[in-house]
């Protein structure tokens, strides 16, 4: 897949973050692919299949051939609650369902959610030979995975059959305050492995809104990220397009995903990724951050 630098995460639809206007989501997607994102990226668990019924009213209006879908199994919910289920054929039933739910019949990219929740000799002898099957059948065309601990991706990796996983997608490591992602890219790049980068802003520490109340982040990390804010705020930069344009910087990472259901912001954030970065209030900016440089945190 050929993908644009920027990719639209579609969490948002689900009011992941904050509730949103139906309408208004569906609008910032067609401003998404009319502007140049061709890759979109969802999942059955975000908003608890909301997100994948609000794009899928989106993708009614759009070409098929205009964007690449990706979405994933392994992560669920129902009543409120979060639910997981990796096994072979809740992950070939689940993609079936987000096919519906899309209003497509067929699949570009479908990974397996968060891999830190399941067992990984589960997801090596069970999901993803579900996937690779539904592969071979033409229902999807490329596999692959996603997680927040990195060494969980080479685990897999090195447990499956060459060609198995054809791409990961990593968030919260190559940001402003956690660039970990790099040191795992020589061995994704001699496997052909594409990576994906999600959470430039860190699950929204990076943002002048300030990190949601349940961010799993230490609370030193999130002191340090709120002065990072104010001193770029006092410098006239949105600390948004500082973050956009470092975790956009690095050649070697296809795409990195960002989510919001407003037009406006897709707009913005294009040309954030687009205009020349700042160097300097880069460097300044890692100096703040560093007494918790490549702090992680738990997923939840």
């Amino acid at each position: 897949m050929k993908v644009s630098n920027v990719a639209l995460g579609a969490s948002s639809l689900g009011g992941v973050f904050h509730s949103l206007k139906e309408e208004t989501g569906i609008k910032a997607v067609h401003t998404a692919v009319d502007n140049g994102i061709n890759l979109i990226d969802v999942s059955p668990y975000y908003g608890h299949y909301k997100a994948e019924q609000v794009l899928g009213k989106a993708l009614k209006e759009i070409e098929r051939n205009r964007y690449y879908l990706s979405t994933k199994v392994g992560r669920y919910g129902k009543d409120g609650k979060n639910t997981w289920d990796y096994s072979g054929e809740r992950a070939r039933q689940s993609v079936y369902e987000s096919m519906e739910r899309l209003n497509i019949d067929h699949i570009d990219l479908i990974n397996v959610h968060d891999i830190e929740f399941a067992d990984l000799e589960q997801v090596i002898n069970e999901t993803l030979p579900a996937l690779v099957a539904l592969r071979e059948e033409g229902v999807v065309s490329h596999v692959g995975i996603t997680n927040l601990t990195l060494r969980h991706f080479k685990y897999v990796i090195d447990h499956v059959p060459a060609g198995t996983v054809e791409s990961v997608l990593s968030f919260c490591h190559y940001t402003l305050n956690d660039d970990a992602l790099a040191d795992y890219l020589d061995y994704f790049e001699e496997r052909g492995i594409g990576v994906i980068n999600a959470s430039p802003y860190s699950m929204g520490l990076l943002t002048q809104r300030g990190a949601p109340d349940w961010h799993p982040a230490p609370a030193a990390l999130q002191r340090l990220a709120r002065k990072a804010v104010d001193f770029c705020n006092n410098r006239g930069v949105e600390i948004e397009k500082l973050a956009m344009q470092f975790s956009c910087a690095n050649e070697r990472i296809a795409s990195t995903l960002f989510s919001t259901t407003n037009p406006d912001n897709v707009l913005k954030t294009i040309a954030y990724a687009n205009e020349p970065m700042d160097e300097e209030l880069v460097a300044e900016v890692k100096k703040i951050l560093e007494p918790g440089y490549r702090d992680t945190w738990v997923n939840s």
